[in-house]
């Protein structure tokens, strides 16, 4: 029962592009500072943690003599579709996020398919993937939790919901703390991985090209729901800069993170065939008190996903239905709150039940995104070479996306 799904406005915006409504705030109070936005930035792409400790490693294993080569080369290969949404917010900024580019790029009644396809997703992906830290993250780490599964199932939607009715300054505040700690636990992972082995020949081609060119693929696509912060432009003083700065850095400095915390395991390629590899390697190399501290770790950086997914949905259908915020938030809490009962009837059953329609629907999502660029950029002047050639590599990677749950269940 893992995933790695994911598995992903208006403010005041740039004059005289897209629609009115995005271009005025979207949300009441202060404007979100860039650290603040910075901090969720962090704990959208992946989280961190999530990505060092325990995806990464685990896609990397059949490839793991050159486990610096594919995360370098899926952090490259990102690049592609990080950047057609850095192209898309320097002209758009707004609470509507992916659905205000497509909605500008291609009208309205497409807009509405795409986040309808998104929304389905995303609260697929809130719904199910509690089962997954309750039953399969913290007993990796804490084997006495097993008695406490159910609780852990019922109270973290509560916790999750709590936080986000309790206002954007406590949610800032608690994904705050989830970044600063994620990336202290990640560098402390990578101090003990880069002490214990020797990287360089990680980063050529030692292992067979096909598993690298597999495990690359699906490391890259880790990396989607840095589509998350995107949906904050409506509460950020300068949209355009704030975005795109925090995007561009955060993302390196995970992909930065997850290299040098991976890379090494070819030294020790045992780690990456691990429950939780993270865990393994801290509790061989660093001590039990580090295990611990990595492993709920990894359950706080994929429940820091989960805030931020609901963090995103609220605004996104804030713009759609013209609701109040507050309103929107109390609506999803609703179905958050009531899968934790119900999944306990076959915690299991629920989650594969809802795993690949959650993950198709992300990548359907994302393929409209990235197939409708050139129309939007062609309306901007842009050179429609490598408007087209950005479009095409994006919709590539949304393709393999769908191809790669259709096949394997995971991302």
């Amino acid at each position: 029962m893992t995933s790695t799904a994911p598995a992903e406005r208006a403010a005041p915006g740039v004059p005289g592009v897209g629609p009115p409504g995005y271009q005025r705030r979207a949300q009441p109070g202060e404007p979100i500072r860039s650290p603040a936005f910075l901090g969720v930035v962090l704990v959208s792409f992946g989280g961190p943690l999530a990505l060092a400790a325990l995806y990464a490693p685990t896609i990397v294993a059949d490839a793991s003599a050159s486990a610096g080569l594919v995360n370098v080369s899926a952090a490259v290969v990102f690049a592609v579709p990080l950047l057609v949404w850095l192209r898309y917010s320097r002209h758009v900024a707004g609470s509507g996020g992916l659905f205000a580019f497509v909605e500008a790029a291609a009208g309205r009644r497409v807009a509405l398919v795409q986040a309808g396809l998104w929304t389905a997703s995303y609260l697929l992906y809130l719904l199910y993937t509690t089962a997954s830290i309750a039953y399969d993250t913290l007993p990796a780490v804490l084997p006495g939790v097993q008695p406490y599964r159910p609780l852990v199932e019922v109270a973290l939607p509560l916790v999750l919901a709590a936080v986000m009715l309790a206002g954007r300054a406590v949610t800032l505040a608690v994904t705050g703390l989830l970044a600063v700690g994620q990336v202290v636990l990640v560098a402390a992972l990578a101090a003990v991985t880069l002490g214990h082995g020797a990287a360089a020949g990680s980063f050529t081609l030692q292992a067979p090209v096909g598993a690298v060119r597999t495990a690359t693929a699906q490391t890259a696509l880790l990396y989607v729901c840095g589509s998350l912060p995107l949906f904050l432009g409506g509460e950020l003083a300068t949209p355009t800069r704030t975005m795109r700065r925090g995007l561009v850095g955060g993302y390196l400095l995970v992909a930065v993170g997850v290299v040098a915390t991976v890379a090494p395991l070819a030294a020790n390629p045992a780690f990456t065939r691990a429950p939780i590899p993270g865990v393994a390697v801290a509790r061989v190399l660093g001590g039990p008190g580090l295990a611990v501290a990595v492993g709920l770790g990894v359950a706080a950086s994929i429940a820091g996903v989960m805030l931020v997914e609901f963090l995103a949905l609220s605004r996104l259908l804030h713009v759609v239905t013209r609701r109040p915020t507050g309103t929107v938030i109390g609506v999803l809490a609703v179905p958050l709150v009531a899968a934790g009962p119900i999944s306990l009837i076959d915690p299991e059953g629920f989650y594969n039940a809802l795993l690949k329609p959650s993950l198709v629907a992300l990548w359907l999502s994302q393929l409209v995104v990235f197939a409708v660029y050139p129309r939007f950029a062609a309306r901007r002047g842009s050179n429609p070479l490598l408007s087209v050639a950005l479009a095409i590599g994006g919709c590539a990677f949304a393709v393999y996306g769908i191809w790669a749950t259709l096949q394997h269940a995971t991302t």
